[in-house]
């Protein structure tokens, strides 16, 4: 049987109705479930709104800053530092963190962590 074109366009516009039926039963659930999540996480709409404009992330924590901390240590993430440490395989370690893998096997074998310095 072939369908033409009145058909296809018919079927069309019944399957869009459904769609908004679904869309329009579904809505208010969604939106109560975002509601329950942006309470639990304390998430404003300003929150949603810098997220969108990719400005948002977790906020700060709202803590007293304890005295004494060194405003140094504030600007360290994400810089990039040169290796320290090199290995038999072009791998490469700043010698900041948890000892990578490849270099503690080696310590385990007996070799020293200094003999892979740069």
């Amino acid at each position: 049987m072939m369908t033409n074109l009145v058909d296809i366009q018919s079927q069309i516009q019944k399957l869009q109705k459904q769609a908004d039926d679904i869309k329009a039963k579904e809505f208010d659930r969604t939106l109560k479930d975002i509601l329950v999540q942006m309470s639990a996480f304390g998430i404003s709409v300003r929150d949603i709104q810098l997220a969108a404009k990719g400005l948002g992330g977790p906020r700060k924590s709202t803590a007293v800053k304890k005295p004494g901390k060194t405003a140094a240590k504030k600007n360290v993430k994400g810089k990039v530092v040169a290796p320290k440490f090199r290995g038999p395989l072009g791998e490469s370690w700043s010698g900041r963190g948890l000892m990578p893998r490849w270099l503690s096997a080696l310590v385990a074998q007996g070799k020293s962590k200094d003999d892979f310095a740069v």
